[in-house]
């Protein structure tokens, strides 16, 4: 594999996936429209600026670099709250554009896709443990727009002509931590997901809100399962190292779900302490109901991972938060300079 497109390649996870490539020798070509990436986390990589339902400028693309092998589908709105607010603009900036881009895939013959899914699509389990037989019952506008775009990948992969079309779609968890390496990290200083807040409380000096204590969890908070982005970005490696292996050309199935997870169920709770312990201070802990669109949440099961990818997570909760703190001290930093 010489070449991947990657959109929403300047995000948080995006860039991390593409660093994980140039490691090992492959080249992305990133596609990001900047509204939520930096243009920072693509200083020195091929990039091309714009939508990814833009046929023009896939055209180019495609032109520029015919030796594209596959393509990683990062790109999408995420914050669950602004999908309550925003139904429309979640179902047409995910949903919509993405069949507009799988058109142009498919125009230029690049037929195998990895796709960025979510774990908010799984329906609640009464152990909180889900596979990737588990029920989905995905509850926010933006979980339910992953969930259509699976199901459009899935169809696509059946419909007429389809036949090389061929789709992995990985299931992620929840993604802490930074390039180890510090290239990039999560862009945003205000970020919604708890680890960032736990980040924010700690380096301002602000109260903690634990959003939801009633949940049918062992301490009432929501239960999650913590992956660092490395080991994420090291799973879309693998994905795509294994890609013919996984599905092979021509094969009657051609699409796949895969967990990525670390096989672990950490409460809210249970993460502040770790953090609390991370960093040696207590932080100002408080509670309140559950935002607009929370769940329970959900832990994976991770076989699948492991015997089709050969994937299993390195790095566990510390080494996150670790990484994490440290992102956050370099981005602060770099945007002071700037």
């Amino acid at each position: 594999m010489k070449k991947v497109l990657i959109t929403g390649g300047a995000g948080f996870i995006g860039s991390t996936v593409a660093s994980a490539l140039l490691d090992r020798g492959v080249t992305p070509v990133v596609l990001d429209d900047l509204s939520q990436g930096r243009a920072e986390f693509v200083e020195g990589r091929v990039f091309y600026r714009g939508d990814i339902a833009d046929a023009a400028l896939l055209e180019r693309i495609f032109t520029e670099h015919p030796d594209i092998d596959a393509t990683v589908h990062c790109a999408a709105r995420i914050v669950v709250p602004e999908s309550v607010a925003k139904p429309l603009y979640y179902y047409r900036e995910n949903v919509a554009k993405t069949v507009e881009l799988l058109e142009a895939l498919q125009r230029h013959g690049c037929t195998r896709v990895v796709f960025s899914s979510s774990a908010s699509i799984y329906a609640p389990t009464p152990d909180a443990r889900v596979d990737e037989s588990s029920p989905v019952d995905a509850g926010s506008p933006y979980a339910r727009t992953k969930q259509m775009m699976e199901q459009v990948l899935e169809d696509w992969t059946r419909g007429e002509g389809a036949e090389r079309q061929r789709v992995i779609a990985l299931r992620y968890f929840n993604p802490i931590g930074a390039d180890p390496q510090l290239r990039t990290g999560l862009q945003n200083l205000q970020p919604t997901h708890v680890l960032g807040k736990l980040i924010e409380a700690h380096t301002e000096g602000t109260p903690f809100t634990v959003t939801g204590v009633d949940w049918p969890t062992r301490d009432g908070s929501g239960i999650r399962d913590y992956i660092h982005v490395q080991d994420l970005a090291e799973a879309h490696v693998a994905a795509l190292t294994r890609f013919d292996e996984v599905i092979a050309d021509g094969a009657a199935d051609r699409y796949r779900v895969v967990n990525v997870g670390t096989g672990d169920g950490t409460t809210v709770r249970e993460l502040v302490t770790a953090f609390e312990q991370a960093v040696g201070a207590e932080l100002d802990v408080r509670e309140a109901g559950p935002r607009p669109g929370d769940v329970i949440g959900c832990y994976a099961a991770v076989d699948t991972a492991r015997e089709l990818l050969g994937w299993k997570p390195q790095r566990g909760i510390a080494e996150g938060v670790a990484d994490a703190l440290a992102w956050r001290a370099a981005w602060t930093a770099r945007l002071g300079a700037s």
